[in-house]
């Protein structure tokens, strides 16, 4: 279903005074107030109004004067894409270096622009949901040293990750020189790199340039895509299964790249809400399409295994962007279409 064009929805917030009644407004940010026996949602939506106008000639004159989309009568793959790069090329630096425009290595930030060499530390805002440049995410300080890393660094790596394992077997009281456990050190630390491996890939690669020009303006669905991953409080493993949605906006991924884009961030030290994020807002970076849309199912060995211990337990969490955020229809297609 092709979403409707209609206002996206902001808070609002009405006051009413005396014998009035406050009412917010679910379409503005403006605050009303009413006084005496009137109404409190009178002045903020016209004030919020002239207020938006402003936004919006802000909001154009930081972009430019850049060319009108191309109709999709008569569509010629070949000159959307270069539309698309010769619209990219014109929007000033100063407005790609904005959120949520830097983040995932499909265009240099400020600080790595000219670089040949990536940052040495992810952001330090913990506040921000957007990795870094490559893609790794805050808060995983550190993990860039594994882009580069020659065979002898990794190798150098998994012999201290394997006296790391030796050590925590001692301290729980286990013989690591018995039979049983006298390969665990070394085997624990292979698996560990395999189940974090994705802190060795930028996404510009995984994308591999699979992205397509097509005049499709209905939704794109992948759902019941199966992911592991490690929770970063315990270290124990969580699973589950995603569904990723897009409305197109002239360009397509490969489908596979749904897929290989949530392996990748999951295959991290991870919280189910981050990794959710951080899917959508990936896909919404890499095609800019109208609306992005995800939602994980998991279930969590921490809680089964350990603390509360509640086996069968399953944790929904989901991000909506764009038309699935604003328009309920939209959203609701997608909500139906994967319980089927």
């Amino acid at each position: 279903m092709k979403p409707e064009p209609e206002p996206e929805p902001s808070h609002g917030h009405g006051h009413g005074h005396g014998h009035g009644h406050g009412h917010g407004h679910e379409q503005r940010h403006g605050h009303g107030h009413g006084h005496g026996n009137g109404n409190g949602n009178g002045n903020g939506y016209e004030h919020e109004h002239e207020h938006e106008h402003e936004h919006e000639h802000e909001h154009e004159h930081d972009r430019g004067d850049l060319p009108a989309p191309a109709s999709h009568n008569n569509l010629d793959p070949l000159s959307v894409v270069e539309e698309v790069v010769d619209r990219l090329n014109r929007v000033p630096d100063e407005f790609l270096a904005r959120p949520p425009y830097e983040g995932y290595g499909f265009r240099p930030t400020s600080a790595s622009a000219g670089s040949s060499s990536p940052p040495t530390t992810a952001p330090q805002d913990r506040n921000s949901p957007l990795p870094d440049v490559n893609g790794l995410g805050w808060p995983a300080k550190s993990t860039l040293s594994r882009l580069n890393a020659s065979p002898s660094e990794n190798a150098a790596r998994k012999t201290r990750l394997a006296a790391a394992v030796r050590t925590v077997l001692e301290c729980i009281g286990e013989d690591p020189d018995r039979e049983g456990l006298l390969r665990t050190p070394e085997r624990y630390a292979q698996a560990l790199m395999w189940m974090t491996k994705g802190y060795e890939d930028r996404l510009p690669d995984v994308i591999n340039g699979a992205v397509f020009a097509e005049d499709h303006d209905e939704m794109v669905l992948v759902r019941d895509i199966d992911i592991s991953s490690l929770c970063e409080h315990h270290l124990v493993p969580f699973t589950g299964k995603i569904a990723i949605a897009y409305i197109p906006n002239k360009l397509v991924l490969g489908i596979s790249k749904l897929a290989r884009i949530a392996e990748t961030f999951s295959r991290r030290l991870q919280v189910q809400e981050r990794l959710t994020k951080q899917i959508a807002l990936c896909v919404q970076e890499a095609i800019k399409p109208r609306g992005v849309a995800v939602v994980m199912e998991a279930t969590h060995l921490c809680m089964t295994m350990r603390g509360v211990q509640k086996p069968g337990s399953i944790t929904t969490t989901s991000c909506m962007l764009g038309c699935f955020r604003t328009q309920q229809k939209t959203r609701e297609e997608f909500l139906t279409l994967i319980k089927r």
